[in-house]
């Protein structure tokens, strides 16, 4: 067992200064038990704890770093920018050369304003598809999560259904009063109160849950039928699945897009974008107000320019290709060693391992036996209450392999996830399920 005495000491000194702990729920390790290790560092796919433990990140700060920790290219272009200045507070070339480079590469993106998070993003992107239509009402899906501004987080999932909260205290009903919440997969029936539907297009808040066919293009059709606009969160997704994100991979075309992670680099940075006609509600230009002082940052810009040029369609191609192999062999050792064990539900039933993949991004449930993919948020429970995954990623943990600490997350394969380190998981994987079951 590795020694992470450092890494407790900060974490009880953290907990007499930040609420809970942490600056962000999932990181506390709640669902999980234990305390959360403290990172010092970072290179390629590892980090290193604060007791110098190294470890194989599979969280890569949850999407952000798609090249790996500590890129040369992305270091090089952050230190030149904060050699010119940190922020200004007025326009750069990075912010023009940034918005340049996403709608170039997502077909149907005419403009996009940058902003400072996914929350900010989504919570923009809202407003401005009320402004356009002229509608109050929303729809979302159960377990897609799109931050947390008070009226998206009904039915959010991530870090909300990790913590095992319905919602959260402190959002008032009439906050939330206009948000419908649908189950994902299914096309909800609209009408001409809708002013959009937001959606993750390949859900990545409550484990990797893919579109089944015809869900998003049914969306198009329905947002279609009555005047209501289609909002694309690909935070997660955006600049990960490939040069044209979700949309691109999936053909269809949402009237808003809303982006983070990767464009920034790991710096901190979102950005929502999509049809000309629509984004001229904003101001100036428009009567709908949004602002942000630190919004396109150039340290931000930079980093995120930095990133999308390194990568290219056969980058992309390349991990994809890479994760593909890999979660095949992770599913078949997991469930050699469920099958041994004879491991059941509450019910009875034998519990299998699941393994989904979309491009470079893999999830991990351990669901029932005969239960098919998982679809859905109930199914996302139901693997997580299976208590399975908390036992895994503590014996994986133990062995140097960090996984997202929490059932609802996915994996982030970056481009730094070479063979080597794929073949070394398997073989941790092997023993710490083991392990994880026979405890």
């Amino acid at each position: 067992m590795a020694d992470r005495t450092r890494s407790a000491e900060l974490f009880e000194r953290a907990c007499q200064v930040i609420p809970g702990g942490v600056n962000s729920p999932v990181r506390s390790f709640r669902s999980v038990g234990g305390h959360p290790y403290f990172v010092a560092r970072g290179e390629g796919a590892y980090v290193w704890d604060a007791d110098g433990n190294r470890l194989l990140d599979f969280v890569q700060s949850y999407g952000a770093s798609i090249l790996g920790h500590a890129h040369p290219a992305v270091v090089r272009a952050v230190g030149d920018a904060a050699a010119r200045g940190t922020t200004f507070g007025a326009p750069t070339e990075g912010e023009v050369l940034l918005a340049e480079a996403i709608c170039a590469r997502v077909e149907g993106c005419d403009q996009v304003r940058l902003v400072s998070s996914g929350t900010e993003a989504a919570m923009s992107a809202i407003r401005v598809a009320r402004g356009f239509t002229g509608r109050s009402r929303i729809v979302k899906f159960a377990g897609c999560y799109h931050g947390h501004s008070d009226g998206l987080l009904a039915g959010g999932g991530s870090g909300v259904a990790t913590l095992g909260l319905p919602d959260s205290a402190g959002v008032p009903a009439q906050a939330v009063a206009d948000t419908v919440v649908a189950p994902y997969n299914l096309v909800p029936d609209l009408d001409d109160r809708v002013a959009c539907v937001i959606v993750e297009a390949v859900a990545a808040n409550m484990g990797l849950v893919p579109p089944v066919d015809g869900f998003l293009e049914g969306l198009r059709v329905a947002c279609d039928a009555v005047g209501a606009l289609l909002v694309f969160d690909e935070v997660i997704t955006g600049f990960r699945l490939g040069e044209g994100g979700a949309s691109g991979w999936s053909g269809v075309r949402p009237d808003l897009w809303c982006f983070g992670k990767v464009i920034g680099g790991g710096l901190p940075v979102g950005a929502f974008g999509g049809r000309a006609d629509v984004l001229s509600v904003l101001a100036p230009s428009g009567a709908v107000y949004q602002a942000g002082t630190l919004s396109g940052n150039p340290l931000a810009t930079a980093a995120g320019l930095a990133v999308l040029h390194e990568l290219d369609t056969g980058s992309y191609a390349a991990l994809s290709a890479r994760v593909a192999s890999f979660a095949a062999s992770l599913q078949d050792v997991l469930n050699g060693a469920l099958a041994t064990a004879g491991r059941v539900d509450d019910r009875g039933r034998p519990l299998v391992a699941l393994v989904p993949v979309v491009g470079p991004l893999f999830g991990l449930f351990f669901a029932p036996m005969g239960s098919g993919p998982v679809r859905d948020y109930g199914g996302a429970v139901a693997s997580a209450d299976t208590g399975v995954y908390a036992a895994f990623f503590r014996a994986m943990l133990a062995r140097g392999v960090a996984l997202a600490p929490g059932p609802y997350e996915v994996a982030f394969p970056s481009m730094a996830h070479g063979e080597p380190e794929l073949e070394h998981t398997l073989d941790v994987a092997s023993e710490a399920i083991a392990d994880a079951l026979a405890g």
